[in-house]
């Protein structure tokens, strides 16, 4: 997205759409892996920690704000709206019990995008009439990054949305270097991923394996 302006409609034009999460970056800052991620052409990063502190999280997001700039890739917080807008993101993401994209939309203004969790065909339906910019769709297979996880949905979920919802997606959900080629393969042309990258010893090694492997 170097060349181009980032804009809600364009917002999921990457491949990979990596998360932070300190928690599971083997002992290395969230600014460490968003660096090794920029260095390594991924064009869009979300900044979801829940056990970080408010002030912390300011001036890490701040920093990453900054250096996403320089990328020009994308910049998505995760769920704290007040976080977004004090450090000019370029969208939020939020899940199906927060605040509804109507009430957020009022807070953000028309030009920060919003991202909203989905898990079956009526959230994906009703993702489409709220106004939201683009829907999650998972979790594809079982993941222990969140708390609060769902079940997995599996791919009859992902199927459904490739063909009835026309809302740009993000497959999320335990998405492995051994199963990104069969989510690809189903339709899906932007995949989160968590662990496998910011747990990997050599997160551009990973990235550059899961682009092949993406390919196939």
């Amino acid at each position: 997205m170097n060349a181009k302006e980032i804009t809600r409609k364009n917002i999921l034009d990457t491949d990979i759409y990596c998360l932070t999460a300190l928690k599971f970056s083997n002992g290395r800052s969230n600014l460490e892996v968003v660096r090794e991620m920029l260095d390594n052409d991924i064009k869009l990063i979300q900044y979801r920690e829940k056990e970080i502190k408010s002030g912390q999280k300011y001036e890490e997001c701040l920093e990453i704000r900054k250096m996403t700039r320089e990328a020009g890739a994308v910049f998505i917080i995760n769920d704290d709206i007040d976080l977004a807008m004090m450090v000019e993101a370029d969208g939020i993401h939020i899940g199906q019990e927060d605040f509804p994209v109507h009430a957020v939309r009022k807070l953000i203004g028309e030009k920060m995008a919003i991202g909203l969790s989905t898990h079956s065909p009526e959230e994906a339906q009703n993702a489409l009439k709220s106004g939201a910019d683009y829907i999650g769709v998972g979790p594809i297979f079982r993941t222990f990054t969140k708390d609060d996880v769902v079940d997995p949905v599996g791919f009859e979920y992902l199927d459904y949305v490739v063909k009835n919802i026309n809302l740009p997606f993000v497959a999320i959900g335990g998405i492995k270097e051994h199963n990104i080629a069969e989510v690809m393969n189903r339709g899906a042309k932007c995949v989160a991923l968590v662990t496998e990258i910011v747990g990997a010893d050599d997160i551009g090694a990973k990235i550059r394996e899961l682009r092949t492997a993406m390919n196939k």
